[in-house]
């Protein structure tokens, strides 16, 4: 990765993101099938099929790792103390954005604050020496022929503008849409936090303008935000943290 220029590197970095964001979310739909037998969105984005903890702990365990590959016991060690790292304080980050935890190990022996724990400080060790050593070559490979630049570099300097190319577009269209991807995502959250809130404890909505409230109550009713974010929390008006769905659950009993 050292002799690579910047434009290149956020070439991969971009492209390490999307790979790794797909593949967690297979990872985690699997895993929640396997230890409960059911089948459910694990989606950390509302739009695309992203699981935005393994894009980023990817993207940054092969840029930090990449010159330990090696050395596989320093690669496991530090892979797991990084990966801890990355999704302690990406738990955090995620929930000052939104407002909510999307993931809590309380359950599971030896964690920190239900943040991470010991079983996936494992994982993050072992998914470090796989990775960098059995993943990445071929990732980067696929990469290298993503929207492959069609204009020879002699063709860029004889032109004294500067040649958009084909990739170039390429990773523009990409970021633009995780962006906004991104922001739909933080709209739909908070939306549907507050209308469940406002509903659980019986507080009538105001100030809100109708046309806004119907788009907001269509893209992202109760039964799709349910759907994408089954395990969704918030804190309740005592601190408790409490499952959105429960909520809805007790809302639908006083209903019927």
């Amino acid at each position: 990765m050292e002799s690579k220029n910047i434009k290149a590197k956020l070439h991969y970095l971009l492209w390490y993101f999307i790979i790794f964001s797909v593949i967690g979310l297979i990872i985690e739909t699997t895993y929640g099938f396997a230890t409960m037998g059911i089948i459910e969105s694990r989606k950390g984005l509302y739009l695309g099929p992203f699981c935005p903890i393994y894009g980023v702990g990817g993207a940054i365990l092969i840029f930090a790792l990449d010159k330990f590959r090696s050395n596989k016991i320093k690669l496991a060690l530090y892979g797991g103390i990084l990966g801890s790292v990355v999704e302690y304080v990406l738990s955090f980050m995620l929930e000052a954005i939104y407002g909510a935890r999307f993931w809590d190990y309380g359950y599971v022996k030896y964690n920190l604050n239900g943040r991470i724990c010991i079983i996936y400080s494992i994982f993050w060790a072992i998914l470090s020496v796989v990775l960098i050593g059995l993943i990445k070559p071929k990732i980067d490979r696929l990469i290298d022929k993503i929207g492959k630049d069609e204009v020879e570099p002699e063709e860029i300097k004889k032109n004294k503008f500067k040649i958009a190319t084909k990739k170039s577009f390429i990773d523009i269209g990409v970021f633009s849409f995780l962006l906004i991807d991104a922001l739909i995502t933080v709209w739909a959250v908070n939306t549907y936090q507050n209308r469940v809130i406002n509903e659980y404890y019986g507080i009538e909505e105001t100030n809100r303008n109708s046309i806004i409230k119907n788009i907001e109550d269509f893209c992202f009713s109760n039964e799709k935000m349910l759907f994408t974010f089954p395990n969704l929390r918030v804190r309740d008006n005592d601190g408790n943290e409490v499952f959105v769905k429960n909520m809805l659950n007790e809302i639908n009993e006083r209903l019927n």
